[in-house]
């Protein structure tokens, strides 16, 4: 089952706040929102998840090559 939701959740989800996922949608780096009509807009459940995912992988290679360049 797809959901949308709209960017209230996308910000409790995400921590980021509303001019930061409008930019880094517009970058390339962040789901893009989908139109509902008139001017309201929502965004992906599965695509914010997955993006919430990338930052924790890239975090996690990070540390780990800090930890490779320390001598861990």
């Amino acid at each position: 089952l797809m959901r949308i939701i709209r960017l209230k959740e996308v910000m409790e989800t995400t921590g980021l706040g509303r001019s930061s996922i409008y930019k880094y949608a517009q970058e390339g780096s962040f789901p893009k929102p989908v139109s509902l009509g008139g001017r309201s807009s929502g965004w992906v459940l599965d695509e914010v998840e997955e993006w919430v995912i990338e930052q924790i992988a890239k975090r996690d290679q990070r540390l780990e090559e800090e930890g490779m360049r320390a001598g861990g």
